[in-house]
């Protein structure tokens, strides 16, 4: 096989990859997160048990920052939110998807 084929395979390959985590996060792939005055970010590992979802969260650059971890099959998701209005996020796994997005302040 040639130098170019495996060129072009590869990058087959990797596109392919890249199609299957489009629209959400991918592994590893860390998200910034922010909830008004705590902030922090987001990433997954994909393990036997579901997805671990590592999220760590602090107030200020000062605060003592807190770390979480989920593990999500498909279908469920966790909330994160603050008393400030409008502060929240959703982290779901749909398939073989991760999606973080704003979720409604009612989640408070």
């Amino acid at each position: 096989m040639s130098i170019r084929s495996v060129f072009v395979a590869a990058a087959f390959a990797l596109a392919s990859l890249q199609a299957v985590h489009a629209d959400g996060l991918r592994p590893i792939d860390a998200k910034s997160i922010d909830l008004g005055e705590v902030s922090g970010v987001a990433y997954y590992t994909v393990e036997r048990d579901g997805f671990h979802v590592v999220t760590t969260l602090a107030q200020g650059a000062a605060g003592m920052p807190i770390r979480v971890v989920s593990v999500l099959a498909p279908g469920q998701s966790v909330a994160f939110s603050t008393s400030h209005e409008g502060s929240a996020i959703e982290i779901s796994r749909n398939g073989d998807s991760v999606f973080v997005r704003n979720a409604k302040a009612a989640l408070n």
